[in-house]
């Protein structure tokens, strides 16, 4: 069975752009959030954002501007063309910047990103709310499987903007002190924005390029809770599914798993159905989790994508960031605290959890730099 490689990475982050300058700023224990001025009433004005890419400057375009510098960046580092018809583009996001502008289409950002770049397709755009970024690469993995693309370029795009902070804040997801994953105080979210992509490849198509592989997508997992728009089921049991599913397909044991990168929003219910569902799954004595949304807040449709690449980093590295807020850990999980903590042998998984019941599961494999 074929299993596709990673040839390219790229981030825009509220920690910057480049690859290993913000991996070293995540290790640090550095986060982007600060206070953001809004003319309404919000639970908390904090969010994490893109300074380069002003956030007084229209949503729309500020989506736009972030999937093309995204996008240009993953082809640059694969060594691929952005022209070439054979290379799919596979792009996820939450509502991008449709909540508060009237857009012709959902999908034209992704359009509009796609011409920006001179790609020469029409890209597939997936709008499964948090797990959009995970989705996207889901939906790469099975065409390059399938031997219907050679190559694509896969992840997510999401801005945070008003209609968001306003949203979150009246279902009342959002934190109105600091987002705290895992921790005893944790009491909601706090919105982030970026884009990430990864550049999935043929392995026969990769090594006859002569191109840098930084590691395999082994398998891909996900299941549906169908229990509410926008709580999980409280048991777990489709969190659990999407990580089954994804050893199944990759097969592979939980024992063969070394590290984690969890959904962490930070949110009362969603930390301790997903904590439920990793020691059901891996036990007190599991793997090494960690999470980023203290750094990056929580970038929506994007979230899954960035976090896949934090995930490749860290087996590439053998080492994660620390769980930026965890102070008291509530679950008997291996939590990353205080600074980076070493990763055994072993391969990564990325969670997502969206609303809507979507949970993804990837799993990563790391190769010799």
């Amino acid at each position: 069975m074929v299993t596709p490689v990673i040839t390219g990475l790229a981030w825009d982050t509220p920690l910057g752009r480049d690859r290993e300058a913000v991996w070293r700023r995540l290790c640090a224990g550095d986060s982007g959030l600060a206070p953001v001025d809004s003319p309404h009433p919000l639970r908390n004005t904090v969010a994490a954002v893109i300074a380069s890419v002003p956030y007084a400057r229209a949503p729309g375009e500020r989506q736009r501007v972030l999937a093309g510098r995204a996008l240009r960046c993953a082809f640059a580092d694969a060594g691929l063309s952005p022209a070439d018809p054979d290379v799919a583009l596979v792009l996820g996001t939450s509502f991008g910047a449709s909540l508060d502008e009237q857009e012709p289409t959902l999908h034209a950002w992704a359009d509009d990103a796609a011409a920006d770049v001179g790609h020469p397709g029409a890209p597939v755009c997936v709008m499964t709310a948090c797990s959009a970024g995970s989705d996207a690469i889901a939906v790469a993995d099975a065409l390059v499987r399938s031997g219907q693309r050679r190559a694509c370029v896969a992840g997510g795009v999401d801005v945070v903007t008003e209609a968001k902070r306003l949203g979150h804040s009246a279902l009342g997801t959002m934190s109105p002190t600091e987002l705290r994953a895992f921790d005893r105080a944790r009491d909601g979210m706090l919105l982030g924005e970026g884009a990430a992509f990864v550049v999935l490849e043929h392995p026969d198509s990769a090594r006859a390029r002569g191109a840098r592989t930084y590691a395999r997508l082994r398998g891909a997992g996900a299941a549906n809770d169908a229990a509410g728009l926008t709580a999980p089921d409280p048991t777990g049991r489709a969190v659990v599914r999407a990580v089954e599913r994804c050893l199944a397909r990759a097969g592979l044991a939980p024992a063969d798993i070394a590290v984690i990168n969890a959904h962490g929003t930070g949110t009362p219910l969603n930390d301790e159905v997903e904590a439920r569902s990793l020691l059901q799954l891996f036990g007190t004595e599991g793997p090494l989790v960690f999470a980023t949304k203290g750094a990056f807040g929580h970038s929506l449709g994007a979230t899954g994508a960035i976090e896949a690449v934090a995930t490749v980093l860290a087996l590439r590295h053998r080492r994660v960031p620390p769980v930026v807020g965890l102070r008291t850990p509530a679950a008997p999980l291996r939590l990353a605290t205080g600074s980076t903590q070493p990763v055994g042998p072993g391969a990564g998984l990325s969670l997502t959890l969206g609303f809507g019941g979507f949970n993804t599961c990837l799993l990563f494999e790391g190769v010799r730099a």
